[in-house]
């Protein structure tokens, strides 16, 4: 069970006098030590313990949440307050109130599961020598990627406790003082004032001691978890568990005020852990049941019938203990600061209390903490579905909590390979875990094993029980036929004075640090079995005048450091596995090495060079990561990792990866993705700043790498861009530019993918018309009814697609045509009509030379879209070297008239530009003499809209040229091919339908490309989202298409299904 405590300020100030309630107003007194060393007065804890400490006097009501476990054996108070750090603890210095939404989370007695808790500072702290810039530097990246909630505290402070072995309750102190000078200085004071904390939330996460199983301590202690929806992908810690679950569970509803946490457990919280805050005052601790023989070696609370804690039992008889237990036998387990919870206690009294202070000033500070804290009500509230798991220094607990799924309330998910690249993921057995690692070849692990931050080679077997961390990829050969089984293999950064070396620790999963050798092992057998197999000697390890009791593994002189003549490595540790035979061989060198005990390297680990090659390999990884993703084709986000490589300083590596990925690829599919994931890493670079990501990409800096890709040379091209590139990178508005024109350097290949459905335009010939004779074709509008945008490339190749489409009269007439004739002069005359055919001509052209047609591309030019239909059709060869009038001349003695009208709006949503183009390249190809099917024509609108650079996809063309309702399909492959598949439905169904349809036209109008930049940006990214989206419209447009076979007329509901429409497109629609 876990305690938690929980208050307000500002209620009528208690009996008595109160600790500072002279400096109200004034500034806070700087925290110092008495004399003869520690912080007295604050109490000594016992591991796991927490408190609430009043600033000034204003009437203290206080809440601190503490979420750990007490250690097996109290300590007393000595001349330093000591205590691992394990608490959670809460300041507040307000009157009583209801929290207010989107500051403290939700209204009491709601769950707050949307709802986050909005911190004023986060603080970390370390042990003096802990390598605060290295802490200070991993905060602010969690800032950057998003995890400390929707609004990032303005403060993040890594603090250095002022000296060695302060204790959790000094550490406390040493934190609040430092954020109030923070607060102080940005609320514009010129001294440390208190007023700065009336309505400030605070939350201060204790690092603790050293861990024997994670070089840079329990709260970084990476968890075998991967977050799918996280805004930046990273390695997820204990410290981020912890976060989330104090800013997103405990803290939601709560008022300002300090929470102090330890980091030093594994802790689980329902979604709605189920505490009111409302008019709460007074001090409260919150608990986790738990078993009453495990609180027999524990803590446990005793509680009155409303809630306030009468005594703190630690480890109590069994006749104590079962006065803790609640209806279900189980007790609430305790972790408490006692030296300053416990005088809150009803049942303690003020003789008690002072007596357990150990010596005279700590009963001194015991005395001074009564008359201050002892009218505020201490009260209690269990959780009961919540738990934690102490990280012991048992390797066999640690082991298991890594391989262990999390319970059903934990907010994480358990990922046997997190954020690993696992070539042969096969070898991995259930029970296992790997996280941030790379494992090349064959690496077969057994059930519970783990490994973590290791890169690897096979062939390597590695057996149940093992634990290996922070092995390079040098180490791969020294573990080929090595028997691993039950072992811990750790390699460290280790700093001695400013010289940095490799140092490689080798210990037992059962082996006991602290046991004296006589009772404990090491590598899972008795010492004294240990020497003999490899003929080491106790003198080796420890010095004659070294206590018997006190010749134990943690200062054992085992480890080789450094040696005089050679390079050390693995093979220096792992010899002491090795048999009899063996060992002989490597006991020279062994003896003559400069070698350290675990107590001796501890100080001396490196923990900002540890997190750096964490951080490397992590990026290493996602590297492997970003090939297998592109070059499978498979549907996973890589934004998120691409966020993460921006902020942490490694965006040149993954633009090395994309530039290497798009031009091996061979695949024009895939080169353009990598394109597009080069796009969105300048984009990130820029930080929201430089202007918007859509615009023009016609530098013509850019202009031969953009030729080269046109041309078919994609390794040319992306050679050339990358060449560019470097010369955009030093400010966010050449970043936003230079990602523009990323994102039209894909554009062309995705152009080139969609033209691969040429292919499937099949045009024959046909009798030419004679001169003057009108090709008139008509055509109706469209209607989607399900799966919209599922056609658009690059979806609709890479995903597949499916739309269902109704083609529809307008005012009973097909709204949309073209005629087109020939005529004498060797020239293009084109011409745009009114609503109808009979109209008067509102616009026209004519195009005498082949410059006339080199707008084409150009949405917005004036007959562009006719234009583009003479070259795609080949009416036109452009470009050549013959001119317009000898071509025309040439092929068919004359050139052409072409009108075309539309009773619809530009930019109506009805499909009207691709069935205009459908109806403009069936009457060219019949008056020039051509004939092509409607299976040609869709495909050859797709062509013709690639060269016009609008990007559509398929759904309107389907929709106007086929008649009635149907459903197209196409695979996720390339050539692109659609397929259009007729709805057969009854004739009351159409007949209903006709009744019911009513256009009413909006006034607003959007060109479609300006959409589908949107809509190829987010397919790109391939959030989780996007890609469930991008599969409900395909399953939706099936279901619809099953129902209108039916006749049913149970269509989805309009808002469903342009739901899906809207997410792609950004919130446009259709």
């Amino acid at each position: 069970m876990t305690g938690v405590t929980q208050g307000t300020w500002g209620c009528a100030p208690p009996p008595g006098p109160i600790l500072g309630q002279k400096n109200v107003k004034t500034p806070i007194p700087p925290l110092q030590a008495p004399r003869g060393g520690g912080v007295r007065g604050v109490g000594e804890t016992a591991p796991g313990q927490g408190c609430t400490v009043p600033l000034s006097g204003r009437g203290l009501s206080g809440r601190a949440v503490h979420a750990g476990r007490c250690s097996p054996s109290p300590t007393s108070l000595p001349q330093r307050v000591r205590g691992r750090r394990r608490e959670l603890d809460y300041i507040s210095q307000q009157a009583p109130r209801p929290p207010r939404r989107g500051r403290g989370g939700a209204s009491p007695g709601r769950s707050g599961a949307a709802m986050a808790a909005e911190w004023s500072v986060v603080l970390l702290t370390c042990q003096r020598g802990g390598c605060v810039s290295a802490f200070q530097r991993e905060l602010e990246a969690r800032r950057l990627r998003g995890g400390l909630g929707p609004r990032p505290p303005p403060l993040l402070l890594a603090v250095e406790d002022p000296w060695a072995r302060l204790g959790s309750g000094g550490a406390t102190l040493n934190a609040l003082l430092v954020a109030a000078e923070h607060l102080s200085a940005r609320a514009g004071c010129t001294v440390v004032t208190s007023d700065v904390l009336r309505e400030a939330r605070i939350l201060i996460l204790h690092m603790g001691r050293d861990f024997s199983f994670d070089d840079c301590g329990r709260a970084f202690t990476c968890l075998p978890v991967e977050e799918p929806g996280a805004l930046a992908e990273a390695l997820v810690c204990n410290l981020d568990s912890l976060l989330g679950t104090m800013t997103h569970r405990l803290c939601v509803g709560s008022p300002p005020g300090v929470w102090v946490c330890s980091t030093d457990m594994l802790l689980t919280v329902p979604s709605a852990p189920g505490i009111v805050w409302d008019g709460f005052q007074g001090v409260r601790v919150i608990a986790v049941p738990g078993s009453q023989m495990y609180a027999r070696n524990h803590g446990v609370y005793l509680t009155d019938e409303q809630g306030l804690v009468h005594d703190i039992i630690y480890k109590g008889t069994e006749a104590q203990i079962r006065q803790c237990a609640g209806p279900d036998g189980a007790v609430p387990l305790l972790s408490l600061f006692f030296d300053i919870v416990l005088c809150m206690a009803r049942g303690m009294t003020e003789e008690d209390f002072v007596k357990g202070g150990g010596d005279a000033s700590a009963r001194n500070a015991r005395s001074v903490l009564w008359t201050a804290l002892r009218a505020f009500p201490l009260s209690m509230a269990c959780i009961p579905d919540a738990s934690y798991d102490y990280m012991t220094m048992s390797a066999s607990d640690h082991i298991r909590s890594l391989t262990l799924l999390p319970g059903s309330a934990s907010h994480l998910r358990f990922s046997k390979t997190a954020h690993s690249h696992v070539d042969r993921p096969c070898l991995l057995e259930d029970g296992s875990s790997v996280t941030n690692c790379l494992l090349e070849g064959a690496v077969r692990l057994a059930a519970g094993s783990v490994i973590q931050h290791c890169h690897l080679q096979g062939p390597l077997e590695i057996g149940p029980g093992c634990l290996l961390s922070g092995l390079a990829v040098g180490s791969s050969p020294a573990l080929q036929g090595c028997p691993l089984r039950d072992i811990v293999l750790q390699g460290h950064h280790v700093r001695l004075r400013d010289l940095p070396c490799r140092v490689f620790t080798l210990t037992g999963r059962l082996d006991d640090w602290q046991s004296p050798a006589e009772e404990a092992t090491y590598l899972n057998v008795p010492w004294a079995e240990f020497f003999h197999r490899t003929g080491i000697r106790e003198g080796d390890l420890w010095d004659a005048e070294t206590p018997r009791r006190s010749r134990c593994l943690l200062s054992a002189r085992l480890f080789p450091v450094l040696h005089a003549c050679e390079a050390l490595g693995l093979d220096d540790v792992l010899w002491l596995l090795a048999p009899a035979a063996a060992a002989g061989k490597r006991l020279a060198c062994w003896r003559t090495a400069w070698r350290m005990s675990w107590q001796e390297l501890l100080p001396c680990l490196d923990k900002a060079a540890e997190l750096g090659a964490r951080r490397a390999l992590f990026f290493l990884q996602g590297q492997r990561k970003v090939r297998a993703v592109l070059l499978g084709h498979r549907d996973s986000s890589l934004l998120p990792l691409t966020r993460s490589a921006v902020h942490e300083g490694y965006h040149e590596a993954m633009l090395g990866t994309l530039d290497e990925v798009a031009s091996m690829a061979g695949d024009v599919g895939i080169a353009a993705r990598a394109l597009a994931c080069i796009a969105e890493v300048l984009g990130c670079m820029a930080r929201g700043e430089g202007g918007l990501r859509s615009g023009p990409a016609a530098n013509r800096e850019w202009a031969s790498a953009f030729g080269r890709l046109e041309s078919g040379d994609i390794a040319g091209g992306v050679r050339e861009l990358a060449a560019e590139r470097q010369k955009w990178m030093s400010r966010p508005a050449l970043l936003v530019r230079a990602a523009r024109h990323y994102e039209g350097a894909e554009q062309i290949l995705v152009r080139q993918a969609v033209m691969s459905s040429c292919q499937f335009v099949t045009v024959g010939q046909a009798e030419l018309p004679p001169l003057g004779h009108w090709v008139q074709v008509a055509c109706p509008a469209r209607l989607d009814l399900s799966g919209g945008w599922s056609d658009t490339p690059p979806i609709t190749y890479e995903h597949g697609g499916a739309v269902v489409d109704v083609a529809v009269l307008v005012d009973g007439c097909r709204p949309i045509g073209a005629r087109v004739r020939r005529i004498s002069e060797p020239e293009l005359r084109l011409v745009s009509l009114g609503g109808t055919s009979r109209s008067e001509a509102v616009a026209e052209l004519v195009c005498r030379e082949l410059e006339h047609l080199q707008d084409y591309c150009q949405p917005h030019a004036p007959g562009a879209l006719l234009k583009a239909a003479f070259i795609c059709t080949q009416v036109v060869q452009f470009p050549s070297q013959k001119p317009l009038q000898a071509q025309l001349m040439e092929s068919f003695g004359g050139g052409f008239e072409v009108h075309t009208w539309s009773k619809l709006p530009h930019g109506s949503g009805l499909g009207t530009s691709s069935i205009l183009a459908g109806a403009v390249m069936a009457s060219l190809y019949r008056a020039a003499g051509k004939a092509a099917s409607t299976e040609s024509l869709i495909h050859a609108v797709l062509h013709l809209e690639q060269r016009l650079t609008t990007g559509g996809g398929w759904q309107d063309q389907v929709g106007g040229l086929v008649p009635g309702i149907k459903i197209g399909r196409s695979k996720a492959q390339l050539p692109l091919r659609v397929e259009v598949e007729k709805i057969l439905v009854p004739d009351s169904f159409t007949q209903t339908l006709n009744n019911h349809l009513l256009l009413v036209y909006t006034g607003k109008t959007r060109l479609a490309r300006n959409l589908l930049q949107d809509v190829v940006r987010n397919w790109y990214a391939r959030l989780p989202s996007t890609v469930q989206n991008a599969d409900a419209l395909v399953s939706n447009a099936e279901e619809c298409a099953q129902a209108l076979r039916q006749g049913t007329g149970q269509l989805q509901h309009p808002q469903h299904r342009s739901g899906h429409e809207r997410f792609l497109c950004g919130g446009c629609g259709m």
